[in-house]
């Protein structure tokens, strides 16, 4: 770290992002770009894509940010993903595992393709894409994984059994996958933001917003941004001896006993 400053701490690193051209993606992939990483987003949507490349672009400067159409929830379209990164790039350094998608419902109105497509895009997407980096990563010894979860998959939350099924399920994967890779200098690392101001939080009404302010002690939602700065710190070498944790970016909205 001695020749590392706060303008290059990811320098030259090869990262990929899942879900990076929306929300917390898009700010991590932004943070990561400005702090010289070789990015690789992964989305569905082209068009929001190449927009979200071209702005990263042009705000950072950083020409190595390159977007994939990549359905993560698909085993063999990730791993033919990444295999197109690591030809482009020669390595991958960092994953983040941030793609998730919400279908919210009470669990006698929920069908099982609310069920399924939620546990898909969250959860398994985490196996595809760790599965298809891992070996690259244990030939380099080195690596750096980081799944997003939430508050959510920590405390629960009604109307949301499949969201939140699909973030606890993330919080011991990561768990899993830190003990059976830290050998190999990988290390595997977990955030559970709160409520954050995002899409997803745009469509609260007064009363909902007013609700959730009173349960955090900060009151105040979370900028996307403040979650970037703590994927930044667990993808730097200013963590590089951590591993196995879970971290909340919340407010104070859940503390451990």
């Amino acid at each position: 770290m001695a020749n590392q400053t706060c303008k290059d701490l990811l320098k030259d690193q090869s990262a990929i992002i899942t879900g990076g051209n929306a929300g917390i993606g898009k700010a991590i992939a932004l943070k990561f770009a400005e702090q010289g990483a070789k990015l690789a987003i992964f989305g569905t949507n082209l068009e929001k894509g190449q927009a979200t490349v071209d702005e990263i672009k042009n705000q950072t400067k950083n020409d190595h940010v390159k977007f994939y159409q990549v359905d993560v929830s698909k085993t063999a379209d990730v791993e033919q993903a990444i295999k197109q990164v690591l030809d482009a790039q020669g390595g991958i350094d960092i994953l983040i595992n941030n793609a998730g998608i919400t279908r919210d419902q009470l669990l006698m109105k929920m069908t099982e393709d609310d069920w399924d497509k939620v546990m898909a895009v969250n959860a398994k997407s985490c196996y595809n894409t760790t599965r298809a980096v891992v070996r690259p990563m244990m030939k380099a010894r080195k690596g750096v994984i980081i799944n997003m979860s939430s508050v959510v998959g920590i405390s629960g939350n009604a109307g949301q059994a499949n969201y939140a099924a699909s973030k606890a399920a993330i919080i011991g994967f990561t768990k899993a996958m830190a003990k059976e890779l830290a050998s190999r200098q990988i290390r595997v690392n977990c955030i559970c933001p709160g409520f954050i101001e995002t899409h997803m939080t745009e469509v609260l009404n007064e009363a909902q917003r007013t609700a959730i302010l009173n349960q955090i002690p900060m009151g105040r939602m979370g900028h996307a941004a403040e979650v970037a700065d703590m994927a930044l710190f667990l993808a730097s070498g200013l963590s590089s001896y951590v591993t196995g944790q879970v971290f909340t970016v919340d407010g104070g909205m859940v503390m451990s006993n």
